[in-house]
């Protein structure tokens, strides 16, 4: 093909076999991601147990990675729109991998805090990432359902780990559950290296040396016709992390960035005391840990259902809706149903929600960021957002500490997702024109 665009052949042509399969391995990239945030939430009642740590100083040990995923989205999300997705991807894995080995041989709490702050970098920058990936490799056609089965890999993450876990926590220590992440971390590296091209868009952007035949290799993987030369409406964009914030897109990364801080909150507020909630009922670690594989499930099931929906549904007013209901499950959480269903019910509910609400704003960073700066946008909102991650469970530690019942949290947490619609409304959320 002549003067054709690689990345838009990418758009219009059908699905083959490999780009599924990159999406697959995007899944478990995010699978990933899931079960190593999660880890230290599983593994929190035994940390208090071994280490004697009240509830204040255990809400720093559940949000240091995600201080850590703050830093790793702002940095090396910028490093995928300079060096490029794949080896920002398995640079990110090696950084996880080492973390997690870190993590299980953590000798106090001090060295735990680093492990898990190491951890949470390369879990940052692989947010971002795969998430530019992702939206690169798939057709117009598939695109906010390939998102949507990305973006579920991570409560898929929890649910499959969380199985693992229990089994574990039965007849080992909470020290083992790092040990099985870091394993498997490891096991995805020759997977990216192997399966996971560098995306045409990427390269077709840049223009490095050598790129049109990287991107021809690649089309004719993926199944399509290959490319004589490089478009010649195509040229070559020098840029800077301060695209994302010049008065061309400073309002929609200010609005974005914002909605994810509001909607993350509730989110880990979920996924981080959880565990402690119910065991705190009087209920065995490993039980806990069981609710949270199904609030898991529940998130699976919300971010699945979303992509379908967002096929016929307009995304910015789904994804307020699904807002919504995440403040609305978390107050109903927060009521404390007694017994064991009730609560794993009421908790799956909440992040059914939450886990559609974010799959919804996911698929919004990859909308409205161009190109050349869609890994940096994302990364900027994933940082910064990632501030209302890391807030989440210390606010509501203090708060338990201070004497605040179940229901008082719940809400003042939970709230953080009207902050979240009243941005959305204010977003404009057409396809960005690259």
């Amino acid at each position: 093909m002549s003067g054709a665009r690689a990345a838009a052949i990418i758009k219009a042509e059908r699905m083959s076999g490999w780009q599924w399969l990159a999406v697959g391995i995007t899944v478990g990239l995010n699978a990933l991601d899931g079960f190593d945030v999660l880890s230290v939430s599983f593994a929190a009642p035994g940390i208090a147990g071994d280490w004697g740590l009240d509830k204040a100083a255990l809400g720093w040990v559940l949000s240091m990675e995600l201080l850590g995923m703050a830093v790793g989205s702002l940095v090396l999300g910028g490093a995928a729109d300079r060096f490029g997705r794949r080896p920002t991807i398995l640079a990110c894995l090696c950084l996880m991998t080492v973390g997690m080995w870190g993590a299980a041989h953590a000798p106090n709490v001090d060295v735990l805090l680093g492990w898990r702050l190491l951890t949470g970098l390369g879990i940052g920058g692989m947010l971002s990432s795969v998430n530019a990936a992702t939206y690169e490799v798939v057709n117009d056609r598939w695109r906010s359902v390939a998102m949507s089965v990305m973006i579920i890999g991570y409560p898929i993450g929890g649910v499959i780990g969380g199985l693992v876990v229990k089994q574990l926590l039965i007849h080992g220590h909470w020290r083992d559950i790092f040990m099985f992440g870091a394993v498997t971390t490891a096991c995805f590296i020759p997977l990216v290296w192997f399966f996971v091209p560098e995306t045409v868009a990427f390269l077709e952007r840049r223009r490095a040396p050598g790129a049109l035949e990287r991107i021809n290799r690649t089309l004719a993987r993926f199944g399509h016709g290959t490319l004589d030369a490089l478009g010649e409406v195509q040229t070559a964009v020098k840029h800077s992390f301060t695209d994302i914030l010049r008065p061309g897109l400073l309002r929609t990364t200010l609005l974005i960035t914002l909605a994810y801080f509001g909607q993350i909150m509730a989110f880990y507020y979920m996924l981080k005391w959880v565990p402690k909630i119910i065991a705190d009922t009087g209920y065995e670690a490993s039980t806990a840990a069981g609710v949270l594989v199904l609030a898991n499930l529940g998130g699976a099931l919300g971010g699945l259902l979303f992509g379908f929906v967002a096929m016929k549904v307009p995304l910015k007013a789904l994804t307020i809706a699904c807002h919504a209901g995440s403040f609305v499950m978390t107050g109903v959480f927060g009521m404390g149903f007694v017994g064991l269903a009730a609560l794993g019910l009421s908790a799956g509910a909440s992040v059914f929600f939450a886990t559609a609400a974010i799959t919804g704003i996911y698929m919004l960073f990859a909308r409205v960021f161009p190109t050349h700066v869609r890994a940096t946008g994302t990364g900027f909102a994933l940082g910064v957002g990632r501030g209302g991650s890391m807030l989440a469970p210390v606010l509501a530690g203090y708060l338990f500490e201070a004497g605040y019942g179940l229901q008082t949290v719940s809400l003042a947490v939970g709230s953080a997702s009207l902050m979240s619609i009243v941005a959305l409304l204010f977003l404009k959320a057409a396809d960005h024109a690259d």
